[in-house]
């Protein structure tokens, strides 16, 4: 009995440690299973959005796109869901590798999440920023009946299984899917205990990925504020007017006085290395584009007038030879050659040149942004110094700078490189067409040089031919010329007007009549003394030289002011009998000396020799075109004739004129005063 009584004991005993044994290896059993359990989760979750993602990309978005539904911005919606896609197969790829790693699992999962972490930020943080963009675009389908309708017929044909009622069902996952990511590794930390060798690396890899959150949010942030200030406002002077208001001037008036202060080196202007480099080279992109743009338009606009002669329209009476060899190859170039290169030209260059410019407006709102936010950036950091604090206001608007200088510095590199990149590709698409354009114009031309009679001739005999050709026709053009001037009539002389009469009569009384000089075409002054004058303008010669000793530029009196014109712009100038009889009346000796010797006998007449007598005509300085039934046509070179130097009220600003049979006003500016010579020995008929 003893001894059965003592075993009673030693078998409770056992019972009890047992059970201690039991209590003691049980919680690290449930930790284990919960470990297990947050691995499972975190591998079977990911391979469920990835499989969701797959369905977005390769079935919604693929019908959505067979649609062709003009109003549905795929691009908007769906932003850069390819990426996500591409990046989260790999990471899954990885998660299930290490299911067999057996003990090392949790050391691989966390090292993965490190190799991991940059490519999730850099396509994460594109999706999270255009996510509220992609809402208000499904937000504005909801309100378009057609458009809903066929978004819920892809919704039913591709993902009936889902219930989706919209896309927004999907277009949240790859938000949701980020921030679960941290979560899911404390999950798994917390069932790993502290001593455990994985432990460290898991902290570091929930770390990692929280991190990696806050910079997406960061990020998020900064492009809202780019969003908010980088759009081009075209506002009239009414609407900037009503904008304005106390605190906005006072806003104004603080940054123009800090700039101020900047430029006089009162206060020290904030340095930043890093982003004035950063902005040096993107001003130095906008001005490269704008100046590429405006030498393309030139180079075509001259292009286009090089080729705007249209001679081989005219009929030339000549149906064989040279000239309609000539005739044909214009045609082409005209008609085929120049509307191909300009087609090419448009669309290779100026289409993605002007939408380069369009891309630089943006950042160029931003930079110009970040200057006016860096001046109240430092009035409020010399404020926070002084008075030890700021308000919630100031505390907001230096974040602002902060976050629109860190946008700067972090995208200007990339924008730069990608704008230099698409402006290479520009220049060299140009030079390409320059060159395609020169050898299809030689093809053509060389093709057409065949059939000429002198195009298989040694250059010796072609300059030869040139030669004799040239003199040939100069010849005929001399003898032409002689013919015109035989049988034109005179052109129309008229008196110069009282006040150019008084001008040079002036002139000759302080210079004499052998310093007279005529303006032959217009001269417009381009240094500090040079004079500016019309053709047809009476001046007298002062020096035949200027002060460097320069021949080519003479100093002359225009009848009031003084200066430097072109020698090769004057011609000698010859007084008519009008003048020469208002010299005589001018001349006090003249009237003295016929008083004096009044009974002289006359003097014998003397014999009249055919001279030239120079006289003058108005002629259309410029073209003017008539704006009312007061006024007249007239073309540049036209011969007028002067009916009244004024108008009815008396202003000499207007003229009353006859041209063509034709009488009307026309400004008095546009009238130039030339000389004509009559030729010897022929009138018209009576």
């Amino acid at each position: 009995m003893a001894s059965a009584s003592g075993a009673e004991p030693d078998a409770e005993d056992a019972e009890e440690a047992e059970e201690a044994i039991y209590e003691e290896v049980l919680p690290c059993d449930r930790m284990e299973l919960s470990q297990r359990l947050a691995v499972e989760e975190l591998i079977t979750t990911e391979a469920s959005y990835v499989h969701n993602i797959q369905l977005c990309v390769s079935d919604i978005r693929a019908h959505l796109q067979k649609k062709q539904l003009p109003d549905l911005d795929l691009e908007g919606l769906f932003s850069n869901t390819d990426d996500i896609l591409h990046v989260s197969r790999r990471f899954l790829k990885g998660l299930e590798a290490t299911a067999t790693e057996g003990q090392e699992q949790l050391l691989c999962i966390s090292t993965l999440f490190h190799e991991f972490k940059e490519e999730m930020e850099t396509v994460y943080k594109i999706y999270c920023a255009s996510y509220d963009h992609a809402l208000q675009l499904v937000e504005s389908y909801r309100k378009d009946p057609r458009l809903q309708e066929e978004i819920l017929e892809t919704l039913n044909a591709t993902v009936p299984h889902t219930g989706a009622s919209d896309l927004s069902f999907f277009l949240v996952m790859p938000v949701q899917r980020v921030t679960k990511y941290p979560l899911l590794l404390e999950k798994i930390l917390k069932n790993t205990p502290a001593s455990s060798s994985a432990h460290s690396a898991l902290q570091a890899a929930a770390r990692a990925m929280a991190q990696v959150n806050a910079n997406i949010n960061e990020y998020k942030r900064r492009r809202e504020v780019a969003t908010k200030y980088n759009k081009a406002e075209h506002l009239t002077l009414r609407d900037r007017l009503a904008r304005l208001n106390t605190h906005s001037i006072a806003k104004k008036t603080t940054r123009l006085s800090r700039l101020l202060m900047h430029e006089a080196g009162i206060v020290a202007k904030t340095q930043d290395k890093e982003y004035d480099d950063l902005e040096e080279k993107f001003q130095c992109v906008v001005s490269s584009v704008a100046t590429l743009k405006e030498n393309v338009a030139s180079y075509l606009g001259h292009l286009e007038a090089f080729l705007l002669p249209t001679p081989h329209q005219r009929d030339l009476q000549m149906d064989e030879g040279p000239a309609q060899q000539y005739r044909h190859f214009a045609e082409c170039l005209q008609y085929t050659v120049f509307p191909e290169f300009k087609r090419r030209l448009d669309r290779l260059v100026c289409q993605p040149l002007s939408s380069l410019s369009d891309m630089l407006v943006g950042p160029q709102q931003l930079v110009k942004k970040r200057l006016d936010k860096l001046l109240d950036y430092e009035e409020i950091q010399e404020r926070k110094s002084e008075m030890g604090s700021v308000t919630y206001d100031e505390e907001a608007a230096m974040n602002t700078y902060l976050a629109i200088n860190d946008l700067l510095v972090a995208e200007l590199p990339q924008f730069n490189q990608v704008a230099v990149q698409l402006l290479r590709q520009i220049l060299c698409s140009f030079s390409t067409l320059q060159r395609d354009l020169a050898a299809q114009v030689l093809q053509r031309a060389d093709r057409e040089l065949e059939q000429m009679p002198h195009g298989h001739m040694p250059l010796p005999s072609f300059w030869k031919v040139v030669e004799d050709t040239l003199q040939h026709s100069g010849a005929q053009l001399q003898t032409f010329c002689q013919t015109f001037e035989t049988v034109m009539p005179s052109p129309v002389t008229q008196p110069l007007n009282p006040a150019e009469e008084r001008k040079v009569l002036s002139l000759v009384s302080k210079h004499g009549p052998d310093k007279l000089y005529q303006v032959t075409s217009n001269i417009s002054g381009s240094k500090d003394l040079d004079l500016t004058l019309l053709r047809g303008q009476i001046v007298a010669l002062l020096q035949s030289a200027d002060t460097k000793g320069n021949t080519s530029r003479w100093l002359v009196d225009a009848g009031g002011p003084r200066g430097f014109v072109p020698a090769a712009k004057l011609q000698p100038y010859s007084l008519v009998q009008s003048q020469q009889r208002g010299m005589d009346l001018l001349t006090p000796e003249s009237g003295t000396e016929r008083r004096r010797h009044s009974y002289a006998l006359p003097e014998a007449p003397k014999p009249q020799v055919a001279t030239f007598t120079p006289t003058f005509q108005v002629v259309a300085g410029f073209s003017f075109a008539a704006r009312s039934p007061q006024e007249v046509n007239l073309q540049a070179g036209q011969p007028v004739v002067v009916l009244e130097p004024h108008d009815k009220k008396g202003s000499k600003e207007w003229s009353l004129v006859e041209v063509n049979g034709q009488r009307g006003y026309v400004p008095s500016s546009y009238l130039v005063t030339v000389p004509v010579q009559e030729p010897v020995g022929w009138s018209l008929p009576v």
